[in-house]
């Protein structure tokens, strides 16, 4: 990284992108503009470089000027509360296709007589005849043909993303890594397989988070492969739901959900720290959804 390049940290929510630049000299300046104008522009991000560095749209991007570009985005978040995402299929150990819907039971107002339920990230559900005990043992083999079967019918009905759980697979793998394979084998463009995206011991929790990676990754890859090839060979990294950069390339749905709103507790939790306060309750409202954290 050299100090005569310029740095860009950039917040895109579902109204207005901000950018806080940080010239060669040192110096900070600020841009913002409309996150959707079409008319004007393909993607605000890259239109505010272009404005800040003084290059006309269409242009290509100097990389040789920018040392590196951070992104927080609601790209993820907005899709999830608007129910945007890509159209979704589950695959699930046979006898278990209601269990994302039965979850935990939970009753947050217990003499409610009108409970509305959540509605599901995924569209269909495919079983997978298929078992394997909490230690590994075989208690049933995995049928191969049912879920190709099952895979390729659902894919000719225009299924491109599909969340595969099966029972144990946090440990035990195979059988969840076949299917998978076989999902790609038939061209699904997104496989998202539990014991990749969160090994996580339960299967509710895992199939949730695993779900939530299917149907946000096709969104957010769009959007983040059409930042990345507008800045060639840049450093882009973004904001994830941790509060913690990672590349591009690693960027999945399922670390996209609060990408923003994290960037603005990190940063709050900063300037706090900086007057003097170390408690804190941040309030960070954007067009879309409004976020409060509390720091301590």
């Amino acid at each position: 990284m050299s100090d005569k390049q310029w740095q860009f940290w950039i917040d895109r929510g579902g109204t207005f992108t901000d950018i806080v630049a940080r010239r060669p000299d040192g110096s900070l300046t600020t841009h913002k503009l409309l996150s959707e104008n079409p008319e004007r522009y393909k993607d605000a991000a890259t239109q505010g470089i272009r404005d800040l560095l003084g290059i006309a749209t269409g242009k290509p991007i100097p990389a040789e000027l920018i040392a590196a570009v951070k992104m927080g985005t609601t790209v993820g978040t907005n899709a999830l509360l608007e129910r945007k995402g890509e159209r979704t299929l589950l695959a699930i150990t046979e006898g278990f296709r209601d269990q994302l819907r039965i979850a935990y039971q939970n009753r947050p107002k217990l003499f409610d007589l009108n409970i509305t339920l959540p509605e599901l990230l995924y569209s269909d559900v495919v079983e997978v005849p298929e078992r394997l005990a909490a230690n590994g043992d075989l208690v049933e083999p995995l049928d191969e043909a049912t879920p190709r079967a099952g895979l390729l019918a659902k894919f000719e009905e225009g299924y491109r993303a599909v969340a595969i759980v099966l029972m144990h697979a946090y440990r035990h793998t195979e059988h969840e890594a076949r299917v998978a394979e076989i999902a790609r084998e038939i061209g699904f463009t997104q496989v998202s397989a539990s014991h990749e995206v969160s090994p996580l011991i339960k299967l509710v929790s895992r199939g949730d988070t695993t779900v939530v990676d299917a149907y946000l990754s096709p969104i957010l890859r769009r959007y983040v492969d059409q930042v990345a090839s507008d800045l060639g060979d840049v450093t882009l990294q973004f904001m994830q739901s941790n509060g913690g950069l990672t590349a591009a390339e690693r960027f999945q749905g399922k670390d996209c959900i609060v990408s923003g709103p994290a960037g603005g507790v990190v940063g709050a939790a900063r300037a706090a720290e900086m007057a003097g306060f170390d408690r804190i309750i941040g309030f960070d409202m954007g067009g879309t959804s409004t976020d409060v954290s509390h720091y301590a």
